[in-house]
């Protein structure tokens, strides 16, 4: 297996072979680790573009932001309507086609206008491992993954983020906001908003790790194992319930089994929309 420094090398070859580039970056530690690789080799033929809609938390577009003026990077903020998208809406297991159908499409056109030969995103290794429908768009609109090209893994990301001085190598994941709701519960804006509002508490709290997964009147509060006695004492019970039904959810429970990724696609329901072309144009 190559080393951390090989990969890195090798990375930095592949990208300076690709002449100008669009790196979509949601401002996590995948993306934007490829970001700062890109801009360390191509400069100002490297462009950021992060996709705004209600699906990504404001303060996370913000973040990207300063870590883009940071890095010296383009920055291209383009809105992005995946939820106008009916199947995008009704939220079937392969939801995040749609959305990477819609993101990557102004990828590209992006690139077009800025001349850019090539868009590119932070998939790596250890994605693989999860249920990823977005792939399928990626490969339709040619985006390449440098990162799983060489081999990197979450680990080797992180240390090589770390090795750069960013700020953002131990990040928490990131995922949409789309990703709290289980598959066939409708996606609002609305339905957003309440679940943003509440993980933006829970994070004014000290809760750095966290999910508020949304169950109709109901949100089940994922945060890491250790941190869950202290979600649970009287004073931080008290805060959270009142902010919550504020936000709109009548019930508040909490995961004993704590944060995990992915935890909703542990019982995947079998039913997809359709992506054949024919349906794909008659949206």
């Amino acid at each position: 297996m190559p080393s951390l420094d090989d990969k890195i090398t090798r990375l930095r070859d592949l990208l300076a072979g690709l002449d100008r580039v669009v790196v979509c970056f949601s401002g996590g530690v995948d993306s934007g680790y490829l970001l700062a690789e890109a801009v360390g080799t191509l400069g100002d033929r490297a462009t950021a573009l992060t996709a705004v809609s209600p699906s990504l938390a404001p303060e996370e577009g913000a973040d990207a932001t300063r870590l883009a003026e940071q890095l010296g990077a383009r920055h291209v903020l383009v809105d992005t309507y995946e939820l106008d998208d009916a199947r995008y809406a009704a939220n079937p297991v392969n939801r995040c086609y749609f959305c990477k159908t819609e993101v990557y499409a102004r990828a590209v056109a992006e690139a077009g206008r800025l001349g850019a030969t090539h868009v590119l995103d932070g998939f790596n290794v250890d994605d693989r491992g999860d249920h990823r429908p977005g792939r399928h768009a990626a490969r339709e609109h040619g985006v390449r993954s440098p990162l799983d090209e060489l081999g990197f893994t979450k680990t080797d990301i992180r240390e090589a983020a770390r090795r750069l001085g960013l700020p953002i190598w131990n990040k928490p994941a990131l995922a949409c906001l789309s990703s709290r709701f289980p598959y066939g519960v409708a996606i609002t804006p609305e339905r957003l908003t309440r679940v943003a509002t509440c993980e933006r508490t829970l994070r004014g709290l000290g809760f750095h790790v966290c999910r508020v997964r949304f169950h109709d009147t109901m949100a089940r509060i994922e945060v890491e194992r250790d941190e869950i006695p202290r979600l649970e004492t009287p004073e931080v019970h008290a805060e959270v319930l009142r902010r919550f039904r504020d936000a709109g959810f009548e019930t508040v429970t909490v995961d004993p089994r704590g944060y995990r990724t992915g935890s909703l696609n542990e019982r995947l329901p079998v039913t997809v929309v359709d992506v054949t072309p024919t349906a794909l144009g008659s949206a």
